[in-house]
């Protein structure tokens, strides 16, 4: 945020860093277009609002309507975006989050695989998170639309955009595939910070 305004997330990569799982194309209509009239958007809500100058998860946590809307969507895509790095074989987490993932799952492989199976499920348009309590125990939830699990009192560490925009360019309507591949570019450095921030 600058001088009470929300600005468009700066990406921590180039935007074809990502190919070939999301390709630059995606990125260029995803981050630059769809996330951009979410921050102005929301801006423009904001300006005269109560709610002006708090930040962004306190606004998801008491916004409705078309404010909850924007603010929403930009939270999530924040954490989207800046979950990922370049593409990387057998990708996995390590540290603390790696032995709660076993611990609470049994495996990576079973962890990932429900995950994928939620992010599958969601109905239309959403989000799968996997989210930390305030114990530390781990919680996959599917999200509708623009929702967060900050609004269940869940600190979000990872997830995947299941929004038609996210992938359509890319995987036209195979869902699936797209979350099976994105494995590949998650920066668990980023999200096993995120855990150990609790």
């Amino acid at each position: 945020m600058a001088n009470g305004t929300f600005e468009l997330l700066a990406l921590p990569y180039a935007e074809d860093a990502l190919e070939p799982v999301i390709s630059r194309q995606t990125i260029g209509f995803h981050h630059g277009k769809h996330l951009q009239a979410y921050v102005n958007n929301l801006n423009g809500l904001l300006e005269g609002s109560p709610l002006a100058g708090l930040p962004l998860e306190e606004i998801v946590k008491q916004a409705e309507g078309g404010m909850l809307n924007n603010a929403g969507q930009i939270l999530n895509h924040n954490l989207y975006f800046s979950q990922f790095a370049a593409p990387k074989e057998d990708n996995h987490p390590t540290g603390k989050l790696a032995a709660a993932i076993e611990a609470q799952f049994g495996s990576f492989d079973a962890f990932r695989e429900e995950f994928q199976k939620k992010g599958a499920g969601v109905f239309g348009s959403g989000w799968v998170w996997l989210s930390a309590d305030a114990e530390g125990k781990l919680v996959i939830t599917q999200e509708a639309n623009a929702a967060n699990p900050v609004q269940r009192g869940l600190k979000p560490l990872l997830t995947f955009d299941v929004w038609e925009h996210a992938y359509y360019l890319d995987y036209q309507n195979r869902r699936p595939d797209h979350l099976a591949a994105l494995w590949q570019i998650v920066d668990w450095e980023v999200v096993g910070r995120r855990y150990e921030e609790l």
